[in-house]
């Protein structure tokens, strides 16, 4: 067991006007499974690189252990698998990575073929084994389930519960629960580190925050009382004294000891408003408020919208998965699962049009307006403003949309090219949800996207009930929204 030490930590870009870490000091444990959340743009995937040393920063970071990076780059990936994962890790045995593929459930003959032929799912799967197998040395994961299937991110799940010595990087509710034993959170106005898992975390939030809006109205309301009483009683002691004047004869020595005690009653009061005033400051600095968002889905004529008759896309004249037959009705929020490479992106673009080589046939109801997320963000440049024009947009919806998704206003001033990565598949969210459309056809729309953005495009599915069929790994998402699941 080693300690992770941060002292002070203060660090900025230098492109930035803001300082990402401002003072923080905090410790980690080298045992721990932890779990490193927050908000996309609050510094996570940044501080994974301080801990490595990639930039300047004031305070200090102590360790005595060496930190290895997932996803590791791979500069041949047409080298054999095994010539790779020995290189990651000189000292491991043959039979040592034999025995890891076999808990992340991969045929040990990925050792013999080429890295580049392995799917992005096993690309994970053996760069973790790899990294594991270095001993003494502590793992920084970010975001390894953006390639995993809701199987693969179960499996992998049950492989890091059985590690210790690691921070993951990751938005996935069950896959935290399913693998971590401490979460450190990047809040708005501070760093918290509490014992247990991403479930067990966000109850003890949530309850401090319940805690905290009580006693922000509680303090409120007494300060309004004690605001008025420091008037009412100020004003009597104006009164009393000036009784003094042109009151004949009076105990003059009497009244103005009764002004006096009255005053330091006022002012006594007033200090208490003051001190009720400094505790309610310290009060919601961390406050997490999902906004509600809206959308202006238009409702088709006809209850059925799509239907696929025995479809199956073809790749290199094989087909990809079973023929596949299901109906897209009103309402209808449906699921695709299955494994990656199974057909589901497919099975979206052929709904769209696109000239994908298929049998079966689709048949889409007439003028209907489809909606589209894409999984891939590469595509996206200049700002927001040009962004909304080139799509037809409006506008200030647009940046209103992205403003209740955790939006500053900074970031309207960057172009798309500098957005971390879940900033810009909210982009491309807050696109869809400015478009009327029949039928809302959404491609891993999760990735890379925070916790609390998630919970609220949760809301807004379950509030609104609009027709849309999608691909999403994120088994909580998927179990709250799906009124259909259909596995390839």
């Amino acid at each position: 067991m080693a300690i992770i030490r941060v002292e002070n930590l203060t660090f900025a870009y230098d492109s930035s006007f803001e300082n990402i870490f401002e003072n923080v000091s905090f410790q980690i444990d080298t045992d721990w499974k932890l779990g490193l959340i927050g908000r996309n743009g609050k510094g996570k995937t940044t501080f994974l690189n301080l801990l490595q040393g990639k930039y300047s920063y004031q305070g200090k970071i102590q360790s005595s252990v060496q930190f290895d990076y997932f996803p590791y780059i791979i500069e041949d990936k047409e080298d054999f698998c095994k010539d790779i994962l020995l290189n990651i890790c000189p000292n491991a045995q043959e039979w040592e990575l034999i025995r890891e593929l076999s808990y992340l459930e991969v045929d040990e003959d990925v050792l013999y073929r080429p890295f580049n032929t392995l799917s992005n799912g096993e690309q994970t799967k053996v760069l973790l084994a790899a990294l594991f197998l270095n001993e003494g040395h502590f793992l920084l994961i970010d975001e390894p389930t953006n390639h995993l299937d809701m199987n693969a991110r179960e499996t992998v799940a049950n492989y890091l519960k059985r590690k210790k010595g690691f921070i993951l990087v990751s938005h996935d509710r069950s896959f935290l629960d399913g693998c971590v034993d401490h979460i450190l959170s990047i809040n708005r106005s501070n760093i918290e580190i509490q014992s247990g898992n991403f479930s067990t975390w966000f109850t003890n939030f949530n309850r401090q925050q319940n805690f905290e809006l009580n006693k922000n109205a509680k303090l409120k309301k007494d300060i309004d009382n004690m605001r008025k009483a420091a008037k009412r009683t100020a004003n009597w002691s104006d009164k009393v004294e000036a009784s003094k004047i042109g009151n004949g004869h009076c105990d003059r020595g009497y009244i103005g000891h009764k002004a006096a005690k009255m005053m330091k009653r006022s002012k006594a009061i007033e200090i208490r408003q003051q001190r009720a005033i400094e505790e309610k400051s310290q009060l919601l600095q961390n406050l997490e408020t999902i906004e509600d968002l809206k959308i202006a889905p238009i409702s088709y004529f006809s209850n059925t919208l799509a239907i696929f008759d025995h479809v199956v896309p073809i790749y290199d004249e094989k087909k990809i998965c079973n023929p596949i037959s299901f109906e897209i009705n009103k309402n209808d929020r449906i699921a695709l699962i299955g494994k990656n490479g199974s057909g589901k992106s497919s099975l979206l673009k052929l709904l769209l049009g696109q000239p994908i080589n298929h049998q079966g046939t689709i048949n889409l109801g007439s003028g209907i307006i489809i909606s589209y997320v894409p999984q891939d963000t590469s595509s996206l440049k200049g700002n927001l403003t040009e962004f909304a024009k080139n799509n037809e947009i409006d506008e200030s919806l647009f940046k209103a949309i992205l403003r209740k998704m955790d939006f500053s206003r900074i970031q309207f001033e960057k172009n798309i090219e500098d957005y971390s990565a879940g900033q810009k598949k909210k982009v491309l969210i807050a696109k869809s949800l400015c478009e009327k459309a029949h039928l809302y056809v959404w491609d891993e729309p999760l990735n890379y996207i925070d916790i609390y953005s998630r919970m609220q495009i949760e809301k807004l599915i379950q509030e609104y009930q609009f027709t849309m069929i999608f691909v999403e790994h994120d088994k909580t998402f998927t179990n709250n929204i799906a009124t259909k699941k259909i596995e390839l």
